[in-house]
């Protein structure tokens, strides 16, 4: 007999470098396809649909995506994950946690925050370490300067200087309630960015402009101006991808499904 298609929630971490990015593309491998492909090991000819919170880009690395997964089975949540785990090796892809999709629930339209971290290497020497998972600037910077031009960025605004060209969200308007910037030890800054929602690129041309900032290039002022002129051109440039990770995704509680697993 065969099982019913079931949705379930899946909170996963990859390593974007290898990947074209989330979505299914072209010209190389996705991290949708690993997933579809290694669901379809367990479903066999029925069809398996993931739909996901965030579509990072080429080279951006997650700990905390949420997928949507529909797929014809008769396992349990924790062993799901399990044998998902195990067909998606030797893809740097993990599935941390899967729990029964509630009620009404959708992995990007239910999502009421993405929390998105942004990492600078702040040294001379090359990263060895930590290749392929921060920004290397070896100029000093000055984050408490980055941290102020940052908060004239929070509420509601009009980021056109913010987004990509090929941009196809409808329209510019985001809210941004958190743009942190701080030093963690001598050599690290992280940039914390938290919205609902985030236009293509967003982040990463944020922290491109703050960059210039904290080189003492650019003032609080011009990044207000960058902001008000709503043209790309006017903003800095776009940060390279390897620094920014997807840290979790929140829902309201009555559609978290993983409001009881530790996070």
């Amino acid at each position: 007999m065969v099982p019913p298609s079931r949705g379930f929630a899946l909170r996963m971490e990859y390593d974007g470098t290898p990947f074209v990015g989330w979505q299914r593309q072209q010209n190389g491998v996705s991290v949708q396809e690993v997933l579809e492909n290694a669901a379809q090991n367990l479903a066999g000819e029925h069809p398996v649909t993931s739909i996901v919170a965030g579509r990072t880009d080429a080279g951006v690395h997650a700990a905390g995506q949420v997928v949507g997964l529909m797929i014809a089975t008769d396992l349990a949540a924790e062993r799901l994950a399990s044998a998902l785990n195990f067909h998606l090796k030797p893809h740097p892809v993990v599935v941390l946690a899967a729990r029964p999709a509630p009620p009404g629930w959708s992995a990007r339209f239910s999502a009421i925050k993405r929390i998105y971290r942004y990492t600078i290497l702040n040294r001379p020497a090359r990263p060895a370490l930590a290749a392929g998972r921060v920004w290397h600037v070896p100029k000093p910077l000055d984050a408490e300067a980055m941290h102020e031009a940052a908060q004239s960025l929070r509420g509601r605004h009009d980021f056109s200087s913010f987004r990509a060209s090929a941009c196809q969200a409808k329209s510019p308007l985001r809210t941004l309630d958190r743009l942190d910037v701080a030093r963690t030890g001598e050599e690290k800054i992280e940039i914390t960015a938290v919205a609902r929602s985030f236009l293509h690129h967003q982040v990463r041309n944020m922290v491109g402009t703050l960059k210039l900032v904290g080189e003492g290039r650019w003032t609080v002022v011009d990044v207000a101006r960058a902001l008000a002129a709503r043209d790309r051109a006017s903003a800095g440039p776009t940060a390279p991808p390897e620094g920014l990770c997807l840290i979790a995704v929140r829902y309201p509680e009555a559609l978290d499904p993983f409001r009881s697993a530790d996070r």
